[in-house]
């Protein structure tokens, strides 16, 4: 008897530790099982500490996101389910009320969805036990020409080096999971965009970058802390060639992914996504879209009815976003 209570007791010990072994596997998507309310309770680092976050930047001061913006987001959080997507905001601040029930309709949307966090950005304390922390502490914003661009080039870094993951800018429609851990984007051949990236913490390469910012900072020059940043280190270790088709490259564990991944509609021809095609190309190539926002200095906007390309991709992969900010929209709110 005194052997077989032992066996017992063994067996009850294993199951116990095995029951503690599984919590700890599902911990990222046991995370994602609270009511959304509890998110408030969370600090950017908790959830950044799960690993493997999606995340934005705004570093202008609006409050309301733009339809694209939450667009981004949000098929951004029907693509990867299990993973934390954080928009940072710089004009939200630690003692802003921002929640469900805000009079902001993007921001409650965004607020409802699960795995979404909305946090304010705050650049000292990103920066902090970076290279970019000097940097930062000598840059005078309002004598900066390009500053919404330079803050984010250099958030974005800071973010992706400290906690890993993946970066996007808000103007990139997710379609499909990028397979990829460490990856750059090409935008054509040769070059390297800073729009989306992945790497894990502490990444070697994402440190190289955040000190040739500061090396070679020059803020008048647009994209030199962003695609010409990346661009100028990826060919320091790596021997770029042309894409020859629909291949990915890779150097050093780098995947330098094709630019049909993100960008099979180049920035010249960004227009066409407020177009109607007659025959909507499928994407097939792709895992994310870049609408290039940037070029868009007319404000071209997705409106209900128009049947034009960014509208279906709207309807596909930020359907809430559609029935609740643009079917909702009235004509005036367009001009």
């Amino acid at each position: 008897k005194a052997r077989m209570l032992k066996k017992i007791q063994i067996c009850l010990c294993c199951f116990f530790v095995s029951g503690i072994l599984y919590e700890i596997s599902l911990l990222s998507s046991c995370f994602f099982s609270y009511m959304p309310m509890s998110k408030h309770f969370l600090t950017p680092e908790q959830v950044l500490n799960v690993g493997k976050s999606i995340i934005f930047l705004e570093t202008t001061e609006r409050l309301e996101p733009p339809p694209l913006v939450s667009c981004s987001v949000e098929s951004a959080a029907r693509i990867y389910q299990d993973r934390p997507i954080i928009l940072f905001m710089k004009g939200l601040m630690n003692d802003t009320v921002l929640d469900m029930n805000s009079s902001y309709t993007a921001f409650s949307l965004l607020s409802s969805m699960k795995n979404v966090f909305i946090f304010p950005l705050q650049m000292e304390t990103v920066f902090q036990n970076t290279p970019l922390l000097q940097w930062y502490n000598q840059v005078v914003p309002e004598e900066e020409k390009n500053w919404v661009h330079v803050s984010s080039d250099a958030s974005r870094l800071a973010l992706i080096w400290k906690y890993g993951g993946i970066y996007m800018d808000t103007d990139v429609i997710s379609i499909r999971p990028i397979p990829e851990e460490i990856f750059l984007a090409a935008q054509k051949s040769q070059f390297s965009s800073n729009g989306i990236f992945g790497f894990p913490a502490h990444h070697k390469f994402i440190w190289d970058c955040m000190e040739n910012f500061v090396l070679k900072y020059n803020g008048n020059i647009w994209g030199n802390q962003g695609p010409y940043l990346m661009t100028r280190m990826l060919k320091a270790i790596c021997n770029l060639t042309d894409f020859k088709g629909t291949e990915d490259h890779s150097c050093q564990n780098i995947s330098f992914l094709n630019p049909q991944r993100f960008y099979p509609i180049p920035y010249p021809a960004w227009s066409r996504y407020y177009k109607v095609w007659d025959k909507p190309p499928n994407f097939n190539l792709s895992y994310a879209l870049h609408l290039w926002n940037f070029m868009n200095r007319n404000r071209k906007v997705v409106v209900a009815g128009s049947n034009t390309l960014a509208e279906k991709l709207y309807k596909a992969y930020c359907p809430t976003t559609y029935k609740d900010l643009i079917e909702k929209a009235r004509p005036r709110d367009f001009t």
